[in-house]
């Protein structure tokens, strides 16, 4: 028996963060905006097509995106609405789709295979696609195909704000005409290797021996070769599976001493919130539990603004504690767990200072991983007793 047709559609909310940004303040629309640091430090969160006109990109410094357009529009930032309008797409498509993962906090997958049986794929992702922008007022782009590599190419093809479908026996085709580095993946060295071998379509490489391409780039010639047949077995992972990030600790002796019990809290958070950043992640959900000598257990969590960062974490756990905590009462057990975990590259970089700090995390970080977790640590979660 034959295996049912794949169609997956890859969902991606256009220049996200401008988006929010005109929603809130509709004076911007239609002009070249830039959301990240001051003019004078940081990167570019995003920016608006308008600007993009003139060569500004993402993650490029404040300082250049201004001399390629010095009348660029410069916004800090509301994290606080970026994560509302991502849980409100999220929301949306959580209610109609049978199986869909959320790629990054602008991004989701929705694995649609079978549902042809009963509907029309295109027709049914047509009408998500307008009831997420009824609904939010966000432009969306979707590229609805047999696999997660060719719908993904095909969503950058469609925006702004489009969508293409690309039917089954068709993916070889509508790649062959595309330049090779609209391939997920294909950095600048490799860029320059295929070009050197006189590559510059996917169908130039599509008509390649893949023996040549492995002598040239490894490994990830054969991998590429297939790629440009349109060959991709990449699967989504549902949503609902998506890990969370926690840690606890029963104590030797039961302990009433709020302070130890805060700087407990304080390590936990900042052992959690550093395995966040080893898998790339950020979180958009906090939560504390608390277990008493007679096992009776409670816990408390709240919904966030996306982050990476201890100092943003640390005061939300104490809070829940302080909270939680049945004053004057031994505690057993204590635990952080973080949830509703989501990649994003930039989204951590939106604030003045972050480009410093996210700069102190990851050397706080590398410390970490070459001498240990317990390398470094905030002076409150230091037994200054020992």
């Amino acid at each position: 028996m034959n295996a049912p047709q794949r169609y997956i559609a890859h969902f991606d909310l256009d220049s996200f963060f401008v988006s929010v940004e005109v929603m809130n303040d509709p004076s911007l629309k239609g002009k070249a905006v830039i959301v990240g640091g001051s003019r004078e430090r940081g990167v570019v969160t995003s920016c608006s097509y308008e600007a993009r006109k003139f060569g500004v990109r993402s993650a490029m410094p404040m300082h250049q995106a201004m001399k390629l357009c010095p009348h660029a529009i410069v916004v800090r930032g509301t994290r606080g609405e970026y994560s509302r309008y991502s849980r409100w797409v999220t929301e949306i498509i959580a209610a109609k789709a049978p199986l869909f993962e959320k790629a990054s906090i602008d991004e989701f997958y929705l694995d649609l295979t079978g549902m042809d049986k009963y509907f029309d794929p295109y027709k049914w992702t047509i009408e998500l696609r307008q009831e997420i922008i009824d609904s939010t007022g966000l432009p969306i782009s979707f590229g609805l195909a047999t696999n997660k590599m060719i719908a993904k190419i095909a969503t950058d093809e469609a925006k702004p704000n489009g969508y293409i479908f690309i039917r089954p026996g068709m993916e070889k085709q509508f790649l062959a005409p595309l330049p090779v580095n609209k391939f997920p993946g294909v950095g600048e060295h490799t860029f320059q290797v295929l070009k050197e071998m006189g590559l510059h379509t996917i169908r130039d490489i599509s008509e390649t021996p893949a023996a040549l391409l492995e002598k040239k780039l490894g490994k990830y010639g054969p991998e590429l070769w297939r790629k440009s047949q349109g060959i991709h077995e990449g699967i989504v992972n549902p949503y609902h599976e998506a890990k969370s990030i926690s840690t606890e600790n029963t104590f030797e002796e039961n302990s009433a001493d709020v302070a130890f019990l805060l700087q407990e809290l304080v390590r936990m958070t900042e052992k959690v919130a550093y395995e966040l950043r080893q898998d790339e992640k950020l979180t958009g959900c906090i939560a504390v539990k608390i277990r008493y000598p007679d096992f009776e257990t409670t816990s408390r969590q709240t919904t966030i603004d996306y982050t990476l960062r201890d100092d943003e974490l640390i005061p939300v756990a104490i809070d829940l504690f302080h909270k939680l905590y049945r004053k004057g009462k031994p505690v057993r057990l204590l635990g952080v767990r973080l949830s509703e975990l989501t990649n994003h590259p930039v989204q951590g970089s939106l604030f003045e200072d972050a480009g410093k700090k996210n700069q102190l995390y990851k050397a706080i970080d590398d410390v970490k991983s070459k001498f240990g977790k317990t390398a470094l640590q905030k002076a409150r979660t230091v037994n200054k007793g020992k």
